[in-house]
């Protein structure tokens, strides 16, 4: 069964879905202006449902002091739907059994060693055909995991993998620039930097990779150049 406090934010958007369906019947707008609406409405509806289930879960697992795990599991979650387009699609698709889904994420989640809380919302969003929402959840659970948390996101791209006490030496400094209590690196490589790092996190970059710094003295001179003309 599942727990009071992840059906909540269900009922409330149900609600909500209600007001803006009675708001559409009270106007008389153009066939064209009511498809557009609907769009919007169907779009807007998405985000705020995948939001509402993403605080339930960021809700509950911090007052059961599980919030790491839970959060771990998240991680995991979204890794596997951006790795491997099979189970994306077959949790996206309307078509398949929602026992199968269920059997799948349940095979999963026990490979994985995920938290019973995860397994419980999990099984919710097959009860209540939201499934199709989970990368959206996971990405708003992300933001209210790093808000609640005062954790900094920050992408690592490198020519070649760093290793874990590089990785961590860029967090403290990361940590020391931005004054957030963490730091989340997300590596990756990009072997067009040739050598060298890039992090970027908010709008803010720190370039110190090969391509980089050629780039900037290929500016400078292109800008010598460019007085001397003058």
């Amino acid at each position: 069964s599942c727990s009071p406090q992840l059906a909540r934010p269900v009922s409330k958007m149900a609600a909500l879905a209600s007001k803006q369906t009675m708001r559409l019947k009270a106007a008389a707008p153009t066939r064209a202006r009511i498809q557009s609406r609907r769009v919007v409405t169907v779009m807007a509806k998405r985000n705020e449902v995948s939001e509402s289930y993403a605080k339930a879960l960021v809700e509950l697992a911090d007052e059961k002091g599980k919030l790491e795990p839970v959060h771990a599991d998240v991680d995991a979650i979204a890794s596997l739907m951006a790795n491997n387009q099979k189970l994306t699609q077959l949790v996206m698709n309307p078509v398949v059994d929602a026992e199968k889904k269920r059997a799948v994420l349940a095979k999963i989640g026990k490979e994985a060693g995920f938290n019973q809380y995860t397994i419980n919302f999990l099984n919710l969003l097959v009860e209540k055909d939201r499934l199709a929402l989970l990368e959206e959840i996971c990405e708003s659970f992300e933001d209210l995991y790093c808000k609640l948390t005062d954790t900094q996101v920050a992408t690592l791209r490198s020519a070649v993998k760093l290793e874990q006490e590089q990785q961590f030496l860029i967090a403290k400094k990361l940590q020391e620039l931005t004054g957030s209590k963490n730091i989340k690196l997300k590596p990756t490589i990009d072997t067009s930097l040739i050598a060298g790092f890039v992090v970027e996190y908010g709008s803010s970059q720190i370039d110190l990779s090969v391509r980089g710094q050629l780039e900037k003295v290929a500016d400078e001179l292109q800008s010598q150049l460019a007085l001397r003309i003058a």
